[in-house]
């Protein structure tokens, strides 16, 4: 079964109907593996979750550009694995007219919150009104600037008998004015749920395939993938993890 035939398994879901399940105050899990792997874990997913769907089409190109501090404290802060941290970006759903200003922020105890505000473009800098939104959510007084950008098509799906949400990100890709890089053949899967639930379905069919929650910021690998002069050793189990996954894809064989 090819990925098209796996998606169209899926009973659709509208985005006036996901309005319930927006989950702005959660746990996120996530878990990174093989694109070779989705059309068996697809196939085993239809039953228990609807695809989010929007005017007949399923998978939404999305890009973002992200913002730091001059000294890259963002990057830094997650590198050190800090309790307490924030992203900064600007998120376009390609094709929607949709753009949010977005500040999201690890609140402690594993808990994600996160705080946008609708934009009609994205800007090269960050001044005034959005300034100052994104000072306020996350208590600062710094100033930021654009780092890199990333785009990646995402499918969303969401759960048939309890408030969960489900996203898979493919394709990812990353840009600066002065390099580009990509990360074909690897999925980001980032479960969203009220309180941590491993009787969830897609936990269940994670722990099947002997899959573990698999820490990834598109972020700071984008900063990676772009060979930035970071340090970087907290992500070398996760590079591993991405090097190996890669490099079995390219030994798939084609009619896999």
């Amino acid at each position: 079964m090819d990925l098209p035939q796996a998606f169209a398994r899926f009973q659709p879901i509208t985005l006036a109907e996901m309005d319930g399940v927006k989950l702005q105050d959660r746990v996120d899990t996530k878990y990174v593996f093989a694109e070779t792997e989705l059309p068996g874990l697809l196939s085993a997913m239809a039953a228990d979750y609807r695809l989010l769907e929007v005017d007949g089409k399923r998978g939404t190109e999305y890009r973002s550009l992200y913002f730091d501090t001059p000294d890259l404290r963002h990057y830094r802060d997650h590198h050190n694995k800090r309790t307490f941290r924030s992203k900064v970006r600007f998120r376009e759903y390609i094709g929607s007219g949709l753009i949010y200003l977005e500040v999201k922020r690890k609140t402690g105890r594993g808990r994600t919150d996160k705080r946008r505000l609708r934009v009609e473009a994205i800007p090269d800098e960050l001044h005034g009104e959005l300034l100052r939104f994104v000072q306020e959510a996350e208590g600062s007084r710094d100033e930021f600037r654009p780092v890199l950008w990333n785009h990646f098509t995402r499918y969303t799906f969401v759960a048939k008998d309890r408030p969960e949400r489900l996203t898979m990100d493919i394709g990812l890709r990353f840009s600066d004015p002065q390099a580009s890089g990509e990360l074909g053949g690897i999925v980001v899967a980032e479960l969203k749920q009220e309180r941590a639930d491993r009787s969830s379905a897609f936990v269940r069919l994670m722990r099947a395939m002997g899959e573990r929650p698999s820490g990834m910021s598109k972020y700071c690998i984008g900063m990676l993938t772009l060979q930035r002069p970071v340090k970087h050793n907290a992500f070398k189990p996760v590079l591993l993890k991405l090097r190996r996954l890669r490099k079995a894809a390219k030994h798939q064989p084609n009619d896999a």
